[in-house]
């Protein structure tokens, strides 16, 4: 998923203008994306820091950051509604499918715009709906299917914002100046024996199938992998779908 997931991460840098020198805040930058790639555009003399509020995450992109030699780099565990940074300490922030899960986003977006320099560009990735995401869909239908319907459980959060219109009031109410919305689709294929979907089963779905035993856990696993085979046309490419919301805001 390397490759579809870098035509997600191109889109948001080059909407938020990211140059040379730069300094750069990545929020729940999870294993390292899109900060690895940033860390490349601002050179030496700029300098990206990578954030999340999971230590094993953070710890994943330095790792990471350390195969690839890449430098300018910094790590800091940060709660997006209450980050460790002075007042107008960057240039640029970008946030790529994390800001769904603060439970007080205006919050979050608020403390965007304070750690923006004035006329600093800050941008945000969200899923779009549900159905016009693949993997969502067709791995939701493997969940119920082991497991049973369950409409309490369904995934809420990573669609939070999936309504257009809906991020960028947010970012409105947290004092950030909209400057664009966007849809971002994506078509590409994946060859049907590669457990691409597995990093979104354990992490998207994480809550429905926390506490399951070993043997339900398998049986969800293989109800998945029947699914996209069952999608996979004669040359045993599966084709997959993505759909998110790019916004960007400006501080005053």
């Amino acid at each position: 998923m390397a490759e579809p997931a870098d035509r997600m991460n191109q889109p948001l840098l080059r909407a938020v203008g990211l140059a040379p020198g730069h300094r750069l805040l990545d929020l729940a930058s999870g294993t390292g994306e899109p900060a690895l790639s940033a860390a490349a555009l601002v050179g030496t003399d700029g300098l990206v820091v990578a954030t999340d509020l999971v230590a094993s995450m953070l710890e994943g992109t330095r790792r990471r950051a350390a195969q690839r030699g890449t430098g300018a780099m910094h790590f800091s565990l940060a709660d997006m509604e209450h980050l460790p940074f002075a007042a107008g300490s960057f240039d640029r922030v970008t946030c790529r499918f994390g800001l769904m899960f603060v439970p007080d986003a205006v919050r979050a977006a608020a403390e965007v715009a304070r750690v923006l320099r004035p006329g600093g560009v800050a941008g945000f990735i969200v899923w779009g709906p549900a159905e016009e995401n693949t993997l969502f869909r067709e791995l939701a239908t493997a969940v119920d299917t082991v497991l049973g319907p369950d409409l309490e459980a369904g995934m809420p959060v990573l669609f939070r914002f999936a309504a257009e219109g809906s991020l960028a009031a947010t970012l409105s109410k947290g004092g950030l100046e909209v400057t664009d919305e966007q849809p971002l689709r994506l078509d590409h294929s994946v060859p049907a024996g590669r457990p691409f979907w597995a990093p979104t089963l354990d992490m998207g779905f994480a809550p429905r199938l926390a506490g399951e035993p070993p043997e339900r856990l398998a049986a969800v696993a293989q109800a998945a992998e029947r699914r996209f085979r069952d999608l996979a046309g004669p040359d045993g490419m599966v084709p997959v779908r993505l759909h998110a919301r790019l916004c960007i805001g400006r501080k005053a």
